[in-house]
């Protein structure tokens, strides 16, 4: 359900109209409110999420609510911060974990958990982005001049990310890299792999990955175009193979851009275990 409506009477609440209007009770917008979706247009303003009951609306504000039942109870497995940094913190992403939050909430992504920790709080920024089916390594961003940084790296490739997956068939021998540089949305994609092991028994690879460009899925796709697509992908293979998207994002490396220095932030046990080595 999405609701929508201005404000003309700044004497009720958030709770209050919303309420009103969708004859769901109080409590009920309340939590909605807390998991983020409730969203607030003040004229000249940016829209934005407003999370307080008692928070004070004015004459011409515009909110909406974006009503989900299913989405409002979902409880995921929970992040793990593995490093932090002054600038930055490196985090495991959870397979089920959005990296950021949608219209019907935030409390099921990495980025608002980041934000109710007291030491990075609102300051957290998302530079990058893991799909919501795969886990591994994610780097947020403290601060909006760090986030700028990290950014123009992720932009420019001058931070390395691996992966490693487990893909349907035998693309080649072991140590074979496969490079594939089919077009993406109109766009040059380029992405080598390297066979790591294969599992005859299930007629599965085990694979590494690192891309050279980043289009919106690039990896599912291109291995899919291969023939050879990652276990687990319902969107671009046969379904989820009842284990869930086979893709772990295992590897950052990059000169620091704060103090100069080589940092690698690798995850330990394929992203089986968590773990981190520098």
């Amino acid at each position: 359900m999405i609701a929508r409506l201005s404000v003309a009477d700044t004497t009720g609440t958030a709770p209050d109209l919303l309420s009103a209007a969708t004859g769901l009770s109080k409590t009920a917008v309340k939590e909605a409110m807390t998991k983020g979706a409730v969203w607030l247009k003040r004229p000249g303003s940016k829209e934005r999420r407003i999370r307080k009951a008692g928070f004070a609306l004015l004459a011409g504000d515009h909110l909406a609510l974006y009503y989900d039942p299913a989405i409002l109870a979902l409880i995921p497995e929970q992040p793990i911060q593995l490093a932090r940094e002054r600038h930055y913190s490196v985090w495991y992403k959870p397979a089920g974990l959005l990296s950021q939050g949608s219209r019907y909430g935030d409390h099921c992504s990495l980025l608002r958990h980041a934000e109710k920790l007291k030491e990075i709080g609102g300051a957290a920024r998302l530079v990058h982005r893991l799909d919501r089916e795969a886990r591994g390594l994610v780097l947020l961003a403290h601060g909006r001049q760090a986030a700028a940084a990290l950014s123009r790296m992720f932009q420019t490739r001058a931070i390395d990310k691996r992966y490693r997956a487990e893909i349907h068939g035998i693309l080649g021998p072991v140590g074979e890299v496969v490079t594939c540089d089919a077009p993406l949305d109109g766009k040059t994609a380029r992405t080598l792999v390297t066979v790591r092991d294969i599992h005859e028994d299930r007629e599965t690879s085990r694979v590494d990955i690192r891309l050279e460009t980043g289009r919106y899925h690039q990896i599912r796709r291109h291995l899919s175009l291969l023939g050879h697509p990652l276990v687990g992908d319902r969107r671009y293979g046969a379904g989820n193979d009842g284990i869930g998207l086979q893709l772990v994002a295992c590897s950052l490396a990059f000169i620091c851009p704060f103090i100069g220095r080589q940092r690698r932030y690798v995850l330990d046990d394929d992203g089986s275990a968590v773990g981190l080595r520098r």
